[in-house]
């Protein structure tokens, strides 16, 4: 048989139905946006009340001060792929000669100094206002009734806090005062509240019930609210003053009150590629999405056999494609001209298949395209810091290269009974990025650690430019059609890991559940995406549940490979349409015991 039959166990049902169907991260999400559905909401209704609530079930891995992405199709026009871009640009003061003149090689991996201006907000208001049919207070009252209220606190945000307890009492005071108000960091499952978010989200629906006549321009309202108002102010304010950032060193920010009223987010057309006759939709290359395009491309041009990740030989040509194709991330993609067209072309797709033999690539392979010269980074496999103290700020990265999780991020999928479909990844603003702002109760997020101070770099530190941000969710459809929303967290893994789910489904015949619970893996041979921006090369990070025979077998091709434990890879989600059944689906990640869905 040419690929490893689907197992007949799953830890939990594919969801099936007609109603509708939310997939996220975190159960309360999910539930959240399950029950706009129930009371008449459509998918983005329910998505953006859902990313509320994320904001405070799992402050850990998103904030409102962060960013998200997201790839939609309405029911109205549902053949179009559309990319919400909720990306922020650096500010208009953040340049490589600042940061030099403060003695920094690297952007810092926390603190404000790596704050592009928040984007995430904004993003999920413009869906809401455009595609939405619910006011504003009505969606955000989920969200406002947690942080009012309590929930009570993961064990994984309990972990985080008490990781970076140290850091907060040291030199985040206001981080403490929020994150342990007991003087110790939360218990699991202690009741834990936000009194100041829930403020700020009550002035935003205050804001749109006065915002005039029309729903749209209510919500419109509240957009402004955010971008001039309290949250623009406090944060400049509270982050002109030196804190200790990444790296053990004291430093102020750059953001200004003119960076939050220039940024609006917005829509793109996505970037797209047939494989098998599904079309793959991701964000454009000021993103890594294309990377798994690429990655597709390369791969059609190999038998089933060698598309199965549950053998050594598909493992090993998935982890060469996917190492060619984040090389050419790394060469290429940023927030400038990215020659994509040729990128995805068949004959470029062909030339970097040729290059996949037998053994494990230790080299950083970009390829060479017409006019364009390749950006080869700093190719660090160690980084040591020039001052003690690089304790802070653990993110979205998720696996370290021993194989730790160390951070992580979120998302929300959701499909309703009229065919509207949404995944989107938030992120950033994480409670470790940077000090908490007492008047907000949440901190700025920390993604232009993702740009680089070298000159000559596709995402080179550039006043206004976005960073070439990890968040990449995937939209597919069939016959002109949505029929997956699908996503991750995981850094620079969440591409790798839905190419397993794309694979396991459209080659292998998985079912979405199936997918998701098998083992995975991913290269850590390319440049970090996140400080301090090291590579391995060679290296592979497999869940020991693969077996020792099939760790060997990639040994023995020169693969670099870290045993992560049985069920530590991957954090994905989705929903799904068939429709000529006119039936719904959906699936969470079992890992963790946190990502649920549901559905009727």
């Amino acid at each position: 048989m040419a690929y490893t039959p689907a197992p007949e166990f799953t830890t939990r049902p594919t969801l099936q139905g007609t109603f509708g169907m939310s997939a996220s991260t975190h159960w309360l999400a999910t539930a959240s946006a399950q029950a706009v559905l129930e009371r008449g909401g459509n998918a983005f209704d329910a998505a953006v009340a859902g990313a509320f609530v994320l904001h405070i079930v799992e402050p850990h891995l998103n904030g409102p001060g962060g960013d998200m992405t997201a790839i939609f199709a309405s029911a109205d026009n549902p053949g179009e792929a559309i990319v919400l871009n909720g990306q922020g640009p650096a500010p208009a003061a953040a340049s490589p000669a600042h940061y030099r003149a403060e003695g920094l090689e690297l952007v810092p991996g926390a603190g404000a100094l790596a704050a592009a201006v928040p984007g995430a907000v904004d993003a999920w208001l413009l869906l809401l206002r455009d595609h939405g049919t619910w006011e504003l207070d009505a969606v955000l009252a989920f969200a406002i009734g947690y942080a009012r209220h309590g929930h009570p606190v993961l064990e994984r945000v309990a972990a985080t806090i008490s990781a970076v307890a140290d850091l907060f009492h040291d030199h985040w005071p206001t981080s403490a005062a929020l994150w342990m108000p007991r003087g110790r960091p939360p218990r699991a499952g202690e009741i834990i509240a936000n009194e100041a978010y829930a403020n700020v989200l009550e002035a935003l629906a205050g804001a749109s019930r006065g915002g005039g006549s029309s729903r749209s321009a209510r919500i419109e309202a509240a957009r402004t609210a955010w971008s001039t108002g309290q949250v623009a102010a406090a944060s400049v304010s509270f982050t002109s003053r030196p804190h200790r950032h990444s790296g053990g060193t004291d430093h102020a920010g750059v953001l200004e009150l003119e960076d939050f009223s220039r940024f609006e987010a917005g829509y793109e057309p996505a970037a797209t590629l047939t494989f098998r006759g599904y079309t793959i939709a991701k964000t454009g290359p000021w993103g890594q999405g294309p990377a798994l395009l690429q990655a597709l491309a390369i791969l059609d041009g190999f038998s089933d056999e060698c598309l199965d990740p549950s053998t050594p030989l598909g493992a090993h040509t998935i982890v060469e494609a996917m190492k060619l194709a984040l090389a050419d991330r790394e060469a290429y993609y940023g927030d400038c001209e990215v020659p994509l067209e040729y990128l995805l072309s068949p004959g470029y797709a062909q030339q970097r298949r040729k290059l996949i033999s037998a053994t494990a690539s230790h080299e950083f392979r970009p390829g060479a395209v017409p006019g364009h010269t390749g950006f080869i980074p700093p190719l660090r496999t160690e980084y040591h810091a020039s001052h003690a103290g690089r304790s802070a700020g653990i993110g979205e990265p998720t696996v370290s290269r021993d194989g730790r999780t160390s951070g992580d991020t979120c998302h929300i999928d959701v499909v309703d009974r009229w065919g509207n479909m949404i995944s989107a990844t938030p992120s950033g603003g994480w409670l470790q990025s940077s000090p908490a702002i007492p008047e907000l109760g949440f901190c700025l997020g920390s993604r232009l650690q993702m740009t680089w101070l070298e000159e000559g770099s596709p995402s080179t530190l550039q006043p206004g430019k976005r960073p070439r941000t990890t968040l990449t969710p995937t939209l597919v459809l069939r016959d002109g059609k949505p029929v997956v929303a699908l996503g991750s967290p995981g850094g620079d893994q969440q591409d790798q890991w839905q190419l397993l789910y794309l694979l396991r489904t459209i080659v292998g015949g998985y079912t979405p559940q199936q997918a998701i619970d098998a083992p995975a893996l991913h290269t850590t041979s390319f440049p970090g995406s996140f400080f301090p921006r090291t590579w391995e090369p060679g290296g592979v990070v497999v869940e020991t549940r693969c077996g020792e025979e099939f760790i060997a077998a990639l040994e023995q091709r020169g693969h670099v490979v870290t045993r992560a434990g049985d069920w530590s890879l991957g954090r994905l989600s989705c929903v799904t349409q068939d429709h000529q059944r006119a039936v719904l689906g959906a699936a969470a990640n079992p890992r963790g015991a946190q990502g649920y869905a549901a559905g009727r």
